[in-house]
């Protein structure tokens, strides 16, 4: 499989520690050389141009490839860090989202991912002198507009795009070489000497950043994409015990109605199965047709919280118990009816938890606790 490019943040670190060159008054290298993870050696990451500013300022511009055959919206988009030094008393790193750039609406806080500001540690730190602060301000001067292409606002993300991304490489969620990745990474945990037999299911990028934030252990993780059907099957003959689909609840619902490759270009009836299960619920007449013609699952919900919040509640909760039941049952008609526990946690585009089947419920809390992070794995 041909190798694909790299992430949104592997660029902004690129911009970002050519601008921190300049500023240091050193020549700039055209390929960067990054860290892009904890232990491995440096990669050149290209960058296209880097120019000093009136005020002492430094600004780089790198423009993102996601690589060959991958459906990305951030293709050719450039990325600009303008860097300064401060001097004032304070950490050594001080974040700005500038115009594009998606900020949290609760806060107003840059939003980049754990693993974005990880490389900005990595790959800029050592070079901020110990008396020094520095100052970098992300531009992505397309970004405002590109966010109207995302669920950005409704995950609480605003004026801009987010530099989200748990990885350097982007992964092709909907292809088969995603799935042969992530089966192999399997593969590859469960014979290892330290594996437990947990693991946690996410499908897409939020999971990923929002699970290690609830107190998932990060190695308990798998990217699962599109493809929760196989890896479920893959997970029980590898002798995974405990498992955790943990996503997003307008996805993951889809696996209540026994569609376990959930890319929309296959297959969808989310309104069929929310339907369906609201009227197990007891909604009916009028109440359950806007149901069925919300313009989403996440809008369906809001809108049921509004007027009927502790019916809007048991249908999370059925509906994480029905993705729980199906599951089983797909296991056993693919020929894995042993042992392995599947529960399931959902959240909303808040990123809150909203709901989790009987399973999930004690999964999430099980998993969670500090003594997954000794070696061996669950208590």
């Amino acid at each position: 499989m041909a190798e694909t490019g790299f992430t949104l943040p592997v660029w902004t670190a690129a911009a970002a520690r050519a601008a921190l060159q300049g500023l240091r008054g050193e020549p700039v290298d055209l390929q960067q050389p990054l860290r892009l993870d904890a232990e491995g050696e440096l990669q050149p990451v290209p960058i296209e141009a880097a120019a000093p500013l009136a005020g002492g300022s430094v600004l780089a511009m790198a423009r993102s490839d996601p690589g060959e055959g991958v459906l990305d919206l951030t293709r050719g988009v450039l990325v600009w860090v303008q860097a300064q030094w401060l001097a004032d008393a304070g950490p050594w790193l001080e974040l700005r989202a500038g115009e594009g750039v998606g900020v949290i609406a609760a806060s107003g806080e840059a939003c980049l991912s754990a693993y974005a500001r990880q490389l900005l540690e990595w790959n800029l730190r050592p070079l901020v002198p110990a008396d020094r602060r520095l100052a970098l301000e992300v531009l992505i001067p397309e970004g405002r507009r590109l966010a109207e292409r995302t669920s950005n606002a409704a995950f609480g993300v605003v004026e801009g795009l987010a530099v989200i991304g748990t990885q350097a490489r982007v992964q092709r969620s909907a292809a088969p070489e995603q799935l042969e990745e992530a089966l192999a990474d399997l593969r590859r945990r469960a014979a290892g000497a330290d594996f437990g037999g947990d693991l946690v299911l996410v499908i897409g990028e939020n999971g990923l950043d929002l699970a290690p934030r609830l107190g998932l252990p990060p190695q308990l993780l798998l990217k699962a994409g599109n493809w929760l059907g196989p890896l479920l099957v893959a997970a029980a003959a590898a002798g995974v015990r405990r498992l955790l689909l943990f996503g997003y609840q307008g996805k993951l619902i889809k696996l209540a109605g026994g569609i376990f490759h959930t890319h929309h270009h296959l297959a969808d009836g989310r309104a069929e199965v929310l339907t369906a299960l609201a009227a197990l619920e007891g909604l009916g007449g009028a109440d359950l047709a806007r149901l069925h013609a919300a313009a989403s699952v996440e809008t369906a919900l809001a809108d049921l919280d509004q007027c009927q919040p502790v019916l809007a509640q048991r249908l999370r909760t059925r509906v994480a118990a029905a993705i729980e039941q199906r599951s089983r049952a797909y296991l056993i008609s693919h020929g894995q009816p042993g042992p392995m526990e599947v529960g399931a946690a959902l959240f909303d585009r808040s990123r809150r938890v909203r709901a989790s089947g009987p399973v999930g419920g004690r999964l999430l809390t099980a998993l969670s606790t500090p003594a997954l992070e000794r070696p061996g794995g669950a208590p």
